[in-house]
């Protein structure tokens, strides 16, 4: 059975009551995707996974967040579902008692100690449930959002599009009805830059302050405590990964930032990012 999966922003159809479920991990990219929801008018269920990972505080944001855009009155629900028990029996770097994060740049030799065996495959079995169950309850169509983009596709294999075909077509065939729930995946061909750009753009539909969003973000996978506080490193994959969106639209990051001597300036965070990211272009080279 082929089932075409809408990914640019502008295919979905306008109606009274729209539903979207999302994957709400607390990052950047499936924040933004959670803003772009609620400024194209959905009432969002963003559901967040505690699988055991080292940068559980993630975890912690995406509760601060979705809180921050209740208080606009915006139609969000968050619930965190507990897998943590999985921990013991998953080999990756981003799992408690796992390997070394790698620094450096974001790329697929750098990242392939933190793929996570089959993450988005257990993630998405629960969030179809959940989406079927409110299309059921609410006698409308559902769409399932995540915010897997075009940087993944070398590293995730689960972040690619064959996935998430093949992945939807057993969804279909193993649920009744399940035609009312459809995935929508409008960064899968985007940077992380075009991702944190259309978050910038929902921000100001919303009338929202996109540093005091931004701020509510964790996209480190090394957290850093100082003082009772987390704060992101700046040295981690994921971490310049973020910090390059920023540089790349002329902006400060509002996220905090520290090493292990304390925490530091943009100033500090931007030119290690700078020479990162100088040094990975000389490679390609």
């Amino acid at each position: 059975m082929s089932n075409e999966i809408k990914n640019n922003t502008k295919s979905i159809k306008s109606t009274k009551n729209k539903y979207a479920v999302l994957s709400l991990s607390g990052g950047m990219d499936s924040s933004s995707l959670m803003l772009r929801l609620l400024a194209d008018g959905y009432e969002v269920t963003a559901i967040s996974f505690d699988y055991g990972q080292k940068h559980k505080v993630e975890l912690e944001k995406a509760l601060s967040l979705t809180d921050y855009l209740k208080q606009q009155g915006l139609k969000v629900k968050h619930h965190t579902i507990n897998i943590d028990g999985l921990s013991q029996l998953l080999h990756s770097a981003l799992i408690s008692g796992g390997e070394d994060v790698p620094t450096g740049h974001y790329h697929e030799s750098n990242m392939r100690l933190t793929v996570v065996p089959n993450r988005n495959k257990i993630f998405s079995s629960i969030i179809q449930a959940a989406a079927l169950s409110i299309a059921e309850a609410q006698n409308t169509d559902v769409i399932i959002a995540m915010g897997v983009h075009g940087g993944d596709h070398a590293t995730y294999p689960d972040c690619r599009q064959l996935f998430r075909d093949k992945d939807y077509d057993a969804f279909i065939a193993g649920n009744w009805d399940a035609e009312k729930v459809t995935y929508y995946l409008p960064y899968i061909n985007s940077s992380k830059t075009d991702v944190l750009r259309d978050g910038m753009r929902a921000c100001e539909a919303l009338g929202l302050k996109y540093e005091e969003v931004y701020e509510m973000t964790f996209t480190s996978y090394i957290p850093v405590e100082h003082d009772n506080t987390i704060y992101s490193d700046y040295q981690s994959a994921s971490s310049i990964g973020r910090i390059e969106a920023f540089l790349n639209l002329g902006l400060q990051d509002p996220a905090a930032y520290a090493d292990e001597l304390g925490p530091v300036t943009w100033q500090t965070v931007k030119a290690h990012a700078e020479k990162t990211l100088a040094e990975f272009k000389k490679q390609e080279v």
